[in-house]
């Protein structure tokens, strides 16, 4: 007699299994002490399993308010403050504040200022984007670039230290010029540098540009459209990636840039991986526009002599005349005389537009001042590019990002 053989309910099993084994919503935070959030950024985040649905930016772990401290003390005093802002790329924010300033007391600086201060600006630049390199490197997996960027930034440093007396916040600019002239032998080091290190950018990107596991993590990923970036005010290689021709250099030029030929490069998608590759050939064209400047390097001086209640006297001249002595005494204790009036002026720094708004009512220090973060704005649009993104995307577009919190929260 044959026997009976019950088969099973797979499809009650199967309802039964998906019941249990069905995705559970949950918030979770990342940050503030997260590698991947590049400082003390805060992101709430909802979750559908893996999915982002929500995300929630906190800002803030980094206030010092900076701009209410810029209000009590002199122009030149705040200097130092700048390099706390960007601190990648303290010399382009020295020059960006003091062009603001210079703007406020319509002042020109002499040519040999400009250049200066361009070639301060584009090491600047370099500096910056090599960490943002390394650092999005090594949060999606490659170690290697991450030491490659930082033997390099170690020779920029010691050029920074030879030019200014520091290493990290140079404090270099001053209302009217910069603190000294170039020191003999240091446009040549400079050139050097820039020789070896375009094959070094090279092998860089060589590691990153063709890799398989980076372009599965930022091809197609983060995708920021064109409109998007102009609607929430992305601004440098972030809203350049998304194809957005802006670039401050070109459109409203300072500091001489007009004499000076380089391209603007700008992305089609607008994702991850377009961002990655903006910022490698911004490094090349900065290099470009360094050795133009070295190359026309004018004559003559580092400082505006016509500013005399702005620029502090040389030493030499404080120790021998009375007049220069007293100048500088008001310089140093009341601050530079300064018109009524207010002024905004904007740089292309290598996060993006840096602003300073500046409102005087005369005297030497500011009325009011504000500040324009480029990576403030730039993280604006973190609620709209992580939505519907793996947990792991979101990784790769902080990096991407490429943000600090110092200019972030001010």
């Amino acid at each position: 007699m044959a026997t009976e053989y019950a088969f099973p309910d797979n499809a009650a099993k199967t309802a039964d299994a998906s019941q249990e084994f069905q995705t559970e919503k949950m918030s979770v935070a990342m940050g503030p002490s997260h590698p991947s959030t590049h400082g003390v950024l805060r992101l709430n985040l909802d979750l559908d399993g893996e999915i982002v649905t929500k995300c929630d930016p906190v800002l803030g772990y980094l206030h010092r308010g900076d701009e209410k401290i810029a209000e009590n003390m002199t122009y030149n005093q705040f200097v130092p403050y700048t390099d706390r802002l960007d601190y990648l790329a303290p010399l382009a924010n020295n020059v960006a504040y003091a062009i603001a300033v210079e703007k406020l007391a319509n002042l020109e600086v002499p040519a040999r200022c400009q250049a200066i201060r361009v070639i301060c600006c584009e090491l600047a630049r370099i500096s910056s984007h090599l960490l943002g390199l390394g650092a999005f490197a090594m949060d999606v997996g490659a170690w290697t670039v991450f030491m490659y960027q930082f033997t390099e930034r170690e020779k920029l440093y010691k050029l920074f230290e030879e030019l200014t007396g520091a290493r990290f916040t140079t404090s270099y600019t001053r209302i009217g010029g910069v603190s000294r002239d170039m020191p003999e032998g240091w446009t040549d080091r400079v050139l050097a540098f820039c020789d070896q290190f375009l094959p070094i950018l090279d092998e860089m990107l060589e590691m990153l540009t063709r890799n398989k596991i980076f372009t599965d993590r930022t091809v197609d990923v983060g995708i920021i459209t064109k409109a998007e970036a102009i609607a929430y005010g992305l601004t440098g290689p972030n809203a350049r990636g998304s194809g957005v021709t802006v670039d401050l250099r070109k459109d409203r030029p300072y500091s001489g840039y007009e004499q000076y030929e380089f391209d603007v490069p700008v992305g089609t998608k607008g994702d991850c991986y377009d961002r990655y590759l903006c910022r490698g050939e911004e490094m090349k064209q900065s290099v470009r526009i360094v050795r133009q400047a070295i190359k026309n390097m004018p004559a003559g001086d580092y400082y505006a002599k016509d500013a005399v209640r702005i620029f502090a006297p040389p030493k030499a001249k404080v120790l021998t005349s009375m007049e220069e002595l007293i100048n500088n005494f008001m310089i140093v204790t009341e601050g530079p005389l300064m018109p009524a009036g207010e002024v905004y002026f904007e740089a292309e720094n290598p996060k993006g537009a840096l602003g300073f708004f500046v409102i005087s009512k005369g005297g030497g220090v500011p009325w009011r001042m504000k500040i324009r973060s480029p990576s403030f704005c730039n993280l604006s649009i973190l609620p709209k590019v992580c939505q519907n993104n793996l947990l792991s995307d979101v990784v790769a577009i902080l990096g991407s990002l490429d943000f600090v919190m110092g200019e972030c929260d001010r």
